[in-house]
């Protein structure tokens, strides 16, 4: 009993966390001066309409694909509103590629230098793969490699969750935004690939 009270509590932190912070590019988008990230950027780089472009591209189609794909865990939809799960899905997927191909140009660009930008920009390669890989399993009709590799893709995504839990601990750890942007590149997103292979695991699903 007490542990079905505990997974639930971490289901429901779980879900208002991706909603929250999915909702969290609406700040950016209507925000009358340099906000968060963009404080550290530099005067050329805020002027480029490319780089603009990919950064309003990533956290926008990112907040959506975060704010919504937690509803592809819940099973009550994937049996009974199979339609829903569905068109939900192809939303997910649109716009995790299109963030992820933001994100990986965006990787470029990382505060921090190469260390971060190599943290981002493999960050971005895997969401980008195992996203559109668990689309081409579905069509394919492969479930288990669908599902095990969505797990991955979402694992992926709830990178944006994790940065900005540890950004600010590390950033107060350390006394510099820098270095423990440059940690952040990593932890955001390394711990959630170990914790999605766990539960691929667990669950038994085949990826081969």
């Amino acid at each position: 009993m007490a542990q079905s009270v505990r997974n639930k509590a971490a289901w429901v932190v779980f879900v208002l966390l991706a909603i929250g912070i999915g909702l969290y590019p609406l700040i950016y988008l209507f925000a009358t001066e340099e906000f968060g990230i963009l404080m550290n950027k530099s005067d050329e780089l805020l002027s480029s309409t490319l780089w603009n472009f990919a950064f309003y591209g990533h956290i926008s189609f990112g907040g959506l694909a975060l704010m919504i794909g937690w509803l592809q865990f819940v099973k009550k939809i994937r049996t009974k509103r199979l339609l829903v799960h569905r068109n939900v899905g192809k939303v997910y997927v649109v716009s995790a590629v299109a963030s992820g191909l933001c994100g990986v140009y965006l990787g470029f660009f990382a505060t921090g230098g190469i260390v971060s930008s190599i943290g981002f920009i493999c960050l971005g390669v895997i969401w980008l793969f195992t996203t559109i890989r668990a689309y081409i399993a579905v069509k394919n009709k492969d479930l288990s490699l669908h599902q095990g590799l969505m797990i991955y893709s979402y694992a992926a995504c709830f990178a944006a969750v994790t940065l900005r839990i540890w950004l600010p601990i590390l950033t107060l750890i350390f006394g510099e935004f820098v270095l423990a942007y440059k940690i952040v590149a990593w932890l955001c997103w390394v711990p959630n690939m170990i914790f999605a292979h766990l539960w691929v695991r667990k669950k038994g699903l085949n990826l081969v």
